[in-house]
């Protein structure tokens, strides 16, 4: 923005005026070292880019729809027996005019694993997954062969030399050359078994030039289709989703309102997106609005041309902005309808009807705007631009921080406000103000306390029959074939996803249900991730709070700049500490999760070893026995590691604060009057209209 280039050309001036002060004094010397260095972290601001996360199943036009928002074909899609195959984050070039990949790889070791996993194989037969990935790395023959054969292939000899390199960096100045050379690395392809590399990928980051106005602060990230992940990218799914701001559930519209899917990613999702992650809002997509057969669409709504408006409009038109219309109404409903009381004003939601086809189609039956590309595009616009605004005035206000402090340390004190009143008066509020703020964290503290131990009560008492049930809800009444999936369950930690199911075989989190249960509620108040949701019963409210100068307020025009350093120096640390609060929380929640997870591993590799016959049973009396033997303890140990790592932040957000806000006051307080430093008044009432400008 025009507002932060010109206030960062101020503060370059500044800078080479204070370079040039001659150090004829040592305090001088520690003002000019604490300036210099606070200009230069100034464009050093680490903050994580916005995170939108796009997903569904296989085949929904994820990859098409992404394609279209960003105006051109640059991932894989539609192709014969094509999807993408990887997790692919999409963010912009901002350096130069290159499309660039970075492909990152997994590890030789997990190579291994993944290659000859013990759950992946049944009587000698690879699985679908699997086999899946051994053809596609090394072509439609290998389906006949051992992996032993495969071994000594000399294919896998070349697997070992793309994997040693750890990274690959493709970078294109063509598109459409870019695009040929990262397909390999993105798609699972029927057409071209054996030239795909993806199996060997966990992650590509595509960054994209001249996309400024879209992406400088927002990351897009294509999730492959829920199902579609081995044990490694599982992990790195789950991991993204609570990076999530906002998420985007892409469904074909011709399913959208009576297919399970979206509806049951979302269920599942929802405790990683709200309580466990950062999401404020859940966008509904509905992709290839352009797939209409017009005959019989009118004879299932039952309705006749006629009955349908849009005057002037051919019919399959008229039909797609019909069925459009009809499908924000109900899936809006069934939004409404289908969210639990606890996390009904959790997220803010919309649904959008759009067609990535027609968007490109010069000859398009639908007006641009009715293909919803374009609103699309806007959210993404309309949230750079306020990301941009928001660090204007950050940076903007930290300069004003900074000439401040100039000011301040070359000031005559006040004949009636000593230094050394101020030090004190200021001192004290800073000891009143943590004292105040300790006590508010000691009281959530307490609460969660209350609802851990209410939850670890409840799991001791119920864990072993809601594992029952669940295992019999999902069992087929055949039985056949459910034994793979047990084991492949327990060989992945307690979590596998089948790629036809509507939701994974999670063991771990229904261990977890009434530990969650007991907290969600009081974890929510706590931790709001919407900031209109917050109350004082949130962390966040009462550190925005705090203030050591809300009671000092300038004597007189002297003092000014002194309050306006330690202002500034204190908004600028409390912004700091939300976002360690923000991620920390997310830290906080899992642990439940990753403690059960971690205590039930030996009994998941006891059962993932049972074999012969009965080999079902015999998997399920191990993991029972499991947790009948670690109930007390392990719901006990997830409980402590909360309360302490809610403690540890607690402890960091009070410490950093004190050392923080004393030096603040320290330096402001340095007086070197005597000397003639700087005048910035000037440079200050330019910050003061571009502040006013932002």
């Amino acid at each position: 923005m025009d507002q932060k280039k010109k206030a960062k050309q101020i503060m370059d001036e500044i800078n080479v005026k204070v370079q040039a002060i001659q150090d004829t004094d040592p305090t001088i010397t520690i003002i000019k070292t604490h300036i210099l260095d606070a200009i230069s972290k100034m464009d050093k601001d680490t903050r994580r880019k916005e995170t939108i996360g796009i997903f569904g199943r296989t085949g929904e036009g994820k990859s098409s729809l992404l394609n279209a928002v960003l105006g051109q074909f640059l991932l894989p899609s539609g192709g014969f027996g094509a999807c993408t195959a990887v997790i692919t984050q999409v963010e912009a070039n901002l350096n130069d005019s290159n499309y660039i990949a970075e492909i990152e790889l997994i590890s030789k070791e997990e190579w291994d694993v993944e290659f000859a996993l013990s759950d992946e194989v049944e009587d000698n037969q690879l699985t679908e997954m699997l086999k899946e990935r051994i053809i596609a790395l090394f072509g439609a023959e290998a389906e006949e062969k051992t992996l032993e054969e495969l071994k000594r292939d000399d294919k896998y000899t070349e697997i070992y030399n793309v994997l040693s390199t750890g990274k690959k960096i493709i970078s294109r100045s063509d598109p459409t050359e870019f695009a040929s050379a990262v397909v390999c690395y993105l798609e699972h392809s029927v057409a071209n078994a054996g030239d795909c590399f993806w199996p060997l990928v966990k992650c590509v980051t595509i960054k994209i030039p001249n996309c400024r106005e879209l992406l400088e602060h927002i990351v897009l990230i294509d999730l492959p289709g829920t199902g579609d992940c081995d044990k490694i990218r599982d992990d790195l799914w789950k991991t993204k989703i609570r990076e999530c701001s906002s998420v985007w559930i892409v469904s074909d519209i011709k399913r959208a309102i009576t297919d399970r899917d979206p509806w049951e990613i979302l269920q599942h999702c929802i405790e990683d997106l709200g309580p466990g992650g950062e999401c404020k809002y859940i966008n509904f997509i509905c992709t290839k609005t352009d797939d209409m057969k017009q005959v019989e669409y009118l004879r299932s709504v039952r309705l006749t041309e006629a009955q349908i408006s849009g005057h002037g409009l051919d019919v399959k038109t008229k039909c797609i902005l019909h069925r459009n219309d009809l499908a924000k109404k109900t899936i809006k409903l069934k939004l409404k309808s289908s969210k639990s009381e606890e996390s009904k004003e959790r997220f803010n939601t919309d649904v959008f009807t759009v067609s990535s086809t027609e968007y490109f189609d010069p000859e398009s039956h639908l007006k641009h705007v009715e293909t919803e590309i374009p609103k699309l595009r806007d959210i993404l616009i309309n949230l750079n631009k306020s990301i941009n605004q928001k660090l204007t005035r950050d940076y903007i206000n930290e300069a004003k921080g900074i000439l401040s402090l100039i000011q301040s340390v070359q000031l005559d004190k006040d004949k009636n406000m000593t230094k050394a009143r101020i030090l004190e008066d200021l001192q004290t509020n800073v000891v009143k103000e943590l004292k105040l703020l300790d006590d508010h964290f000691e009281d959530l503290y307490e609460n969660l306390k209350r609802c851990l131990s209410k939850g670890v009560e409840e799991s001791v008492r119920l864990c072993v029959k809601t594992t029952q049930d669940m295992l019999s809800s999902v069992r087929p009444k055949s039985n056949r074939g459910f034994h793979k999936i047990f084991r492949a369950m327990c060989g992945r930690g307690g979590f596998y996803w089948p790629r036809k199911w509507n939701e994974p075989l999670d063991l771990n989190k229904c261990l977890t249900k009434h530990m969650y249960d007991s907290i969600n509620e009081e974890f929510v108040l706590m931790f709001p991730v919407d900031d209109n949701n917050k109350t004082e019963k949130s962390m966040q409210d009462k550190l925005d709070k705090f203030s050591i100068i809300q009671c000092f307020l300038p004597t007189s025009q002297m003092l000014h700049p002194i309050h306006i350093f330690i202002q500034t120096q204190e908004t600028k640390l409390k912004a700091s500490l939300s976002r360690v609060i923000v991620e920390k929380k997310k830290e906080i929640y899992l642990i439940i999760y990753t403690a059960i997870e971690r205590k039930m591993a030996p009994g998941y590799k006891k059962a993932a070893g049972k074999k012969g016959g009965g080999a079902m049973q015999k998997m399920e009396n191990a993991i029972m026995e499991t947790i009948e033997e670690l109930k007390p303890q392990m719901f006990n140990e997830a409980k402590v590691e909360m309360l302490e790592t809610f403690n540890n932040l607690k402890l960091h957000i009070m410490k950093t604060l004190e050392s923080e806000l004393k030096s603040s006051v320290k330096r402001s307080l340095s007086q070197i009057s005597k000397f003639n430093l700087l005048d910035v008044t000037g440079e200050i009432q330019e910050l003061e209209k571009l502040s006013a400008a932002v």
